[in-house]
């Protein structure tokens, strides 16, 4: 086991130098970069409340499922403290590194603290929104904490990252879509600038672990089956409403998501495809033999989830979030 994880911080330290080198195009200067009161209504002007009526007329027009899909969305976002809490404890994320993974880890972390913090105020401003259920499900998700089932590997934690940033892009991606087919330019903008930062973040992680495939292929084959045998929770899935039991509420959230088209099991096999192209899974060169049943499996994987995706029935609509006013 000491052997297994010093070759993990190894190989840390082996893909550091190029993260570093990427840093600049995978995050964006804090300066240069949008922040929430940039598309939010400016208080200090005049036009505030006028702002703010047009604002609420816009939120007036989205669908029941979308408004909930949107603060399932939100409550993620700021779940941010375990996110941060979770990537310092990986193996090789040293948090006395300056110039190291801690630096990323941080600055990541604060570019995604944006998010959370503009979805916010729009659904605040947005009246639409019980503020405090929904405050109470950001405070349970954080202090439920979540196992994603990575430990403390850094391979299954950057897979899990991989997959998660492109699922998250997916989803602001089609709130941003529907947004706009409901009227509400405005959130569709906020959206979109967000979908645009969760694929940065996609493309970073996806290139740590195609490194780590260039020195460490069959251990990180077997980190990917691993992790898709597991399946990929969503780090929302302990979430809850009050007087509810962790997770309840969770199921209900992927419905409304699911019936709207924002995130569905397709998207989930459509992800795993686009990995094992990313990854070059099917070429990848003297693997082991735990690391070649690995592959076998990881490429007859998308076929069968296909399947099963296509036999699923959309979900009836039946559940009343607490989060929703009306």
């Amino acid at each position: 086991m000491r052997f297994f994880e010093e070759k993990r911080r190894e190989v840390m330290r082996h893909i550091e130098k190029y993260m570093l080198e990427k840093m600049d195009e995978y995050l964006k200067p804090i300066d240069q970069i949008w922040q929430p009161s940039d598309l939010l209504p400016d208080s200090s002007r005049d036009t505030f409340f006028n702002e703010i009526k047009e604002l609420q007329q816009s939120a007036e027009g989205l669908s029941y499922d979308l408004v909930a899909v949107l603060i399932g969305d939100t409550i993620t976002e700021e779940a941010l403290p375990t996110y941060e809490s979770w990537l310092a404890m990986v193996q090789g994320v040293s948090h006395s590194e300056e110039s190291g993974w801690m630096k990323w880890t941080r600055q990541w972390t604060a570019e995604e603290n944006r998010h959370g913090d503009l979805l916010n105020k729009y659904l605040y401003l947005s009246g639409r929104v019980n503020m405090r259920m929904m405050e109470i499900s950001t405070q349970y998700l954080i202090a439920d904490g979540f196992d994603i089932g990575t430990g403390h590997d850094p391979y299954r934690n950057f897979i899990y990252t991989s997959f998660q940033e492109l699922a998250t892009n997916i989803s602001h991606r089609r709130v941003a879509s529907q947004a706009k087919k409901d009227g509400d330019t405005l959130l569709s903008k906020m959206c979109g600038v967000i979908a645009s930062d969760e694929a940065r973040h996609a493309k970073a992680y996806i290139h740590f672990i195609g490194k780590i495939f260039e020195v460490d292929a069959s251990e990180a084959m077997i980190a990917f089956e691993d992790m898709m045998r597991k399946k990929i929770v969503m780090p929302a899935h302990f979430l809850r409403e009050m007087g509810l039991m962790m997770g309840q509420t969770y199921g209900h959230f992927t419905d409304a998501a699911q019936r709207l088209g924002i995130y569905t099991a397709v998207d989930y096999v459509d992800i795993l495809k686009q990995l094992i192209v990313d990854w070059q899974i099917e070429s990848q060169k003297d693997l082991n033999e735990a690391g070649e049943k690995a592959r076998d499996y990881l490429l007859k994987l998308p076929d069968r989830l296909l399947r099963i995706a296509e036999r699923m029935k959309n979900p009836g609509l039946e559940y009343k979030f607490s989060w929703i006013n009306g």
